[in-house]
């Protein structure tokens, strides 16, 4: 086996049955991130642009965790409630990427894990 599993207590522990993140060959590959509080796992408070702070800071601790960055992410995969929270959740998005963005898809989904208004992954190299 030539992968290994990523954890850390600082992002939401998985609710099922996946990993935060798989390292494989120098690439990572995280899950979704939603909105939960890491130590309560609870959703918090707030609309779609709380969230999506909330998700990126999840999704920054599963890298950090994993020994990558947010300037290390090849591609994102967006996952909204609702299109109409585009424009906010993009704003966010943006700016953990500020230089040289990765690819990316947005889609509209209709309904996430918990009734959140937004999931983001991400795969990143180490």
């Amino acid at each position: 086996m030539n992968h290994k599993i990523v954890a850390t207590k600082k992002a939401p522990a998985a609710i099922g049955p996946y990993s935060q993140a798989v390292i494989h060959n120098g690439i990572v590959y995280c899950s979704g991130q939603i909105a939960l509080n890491p130590v309560s796992m609870t959703v918090i408070d707030g609309g779609v642009e709380q969230q999506a702070e909330q998700v990126m800071t999840n999704l920054g601790e599963v890298l950090k965790e994993a020994g990558t960055t947010f300037g290390k992410v090849l591609k994102c995969s967006i996952f909204l409630h609702d299109m109409d929270d585009f424009a906010v959740v993009n704003k966010i998005y943006g700016s953990f990427f500020p230089e040289n963005p990765p690819a990316r898809e947005t889609v509209a989904v209709k309904t996430l894990p918990k009734n959140v208004k937004v999931e983001i992954s991400c795969i990143a190299y180490i």
